[in-house]
């Protein structure tokens, strides 16, 4: 799918207050090692060599926070807006449950887009059959607090022979300042590079609908 707006930023929409209020909820609740890919703890116990291959990709840690109302109520808007006004339209109707996560010195994702293959299959629950379509990242650290950790997009609409890192590389800047959102496709190519001063605090939220038509 060809994009005009490959994301959609909102600076300092929300208020510190906010980022604070979520910062400490999340630190008062067990955070565990972020995994992806294959690896999937609640099926396999994972070696020390799994763990060590898995940080290749990413390294960071995470909080799930469900059900959490209050933070739904804030970002939601912001989510419609940003559907509309980069012009994607795109039909979705309920949020996955939050993740909080920390990038603490050398920790980082790398390149990775948040959508499946396929749509949710857990007959029973209500994300069976549906897909992520936009993702946020809400950046509750400002950018003056951390060093290293930007928030980096690959703006895949170019033949491959025609590569140019200045033009299809995009670091979101206007992330930075605390309290800031950025909402994007969730099949746009994206990662969070190491860290190397500090801690980076953010959080991720992916809204799903039933498959593109």
């Amino acid at each position: 799918m060809n994009l005009y707006n490959h994301f959609w930023c909102f600076k300092s929409a929300l208020t510190p207050k906010f980022c604070d209020d979520v910062i400490k909820h999340a630190l008062s609740k067990k955070e565990n090692i972020a995994f992806t890919g294959p690896y999937d703890k609640k099926k396999n116990k994972l070696s020390k060599e799994d763990i060590s291959t898995m940080h290749i990709k990413r390294k960071s840690d995470v909080v799930w926070l469900h059900d959490e109302a209050w933070i739904y109520k804030e970002i939601h808007p912001y989510i419609n807006i940003a559907n509309e006004q980069a012009g994607w339209n795109f039909d979705w109707h309920q949020s996955e449950a939050c993740q909080f996560t920390k990038y603490k010195v050398n920790q980082h994702y790398d390149w990775h887009c948040d959508s499946w293959p396929k749509p949710y299959d857990r007959p029973g629950t209500n994300i069976h059959g549906l897909i992520r379509k936009l993702s946020v990242t809400c950046q509750l650290t400002d950018g003056s607090e951390y060093e290293g950790g930007e928030l980096q997009f690959d703006i895949k609409d170019y033949e491959p022979h025609m590569r140019d890192e200045e033009k299809h590389l995009i670091t979101a800047k206007e992330i930075l300042p605390k309290g800031s959102i950025v909402v994007f496709p969730s099949f746009v190519w994206h990662r969070v590079q190491p860290v190397t001063k500090g801690t980076r605090y953010s959080l991720v939220l992916w809204n799903l609908g039933y498959p593109f038509k």
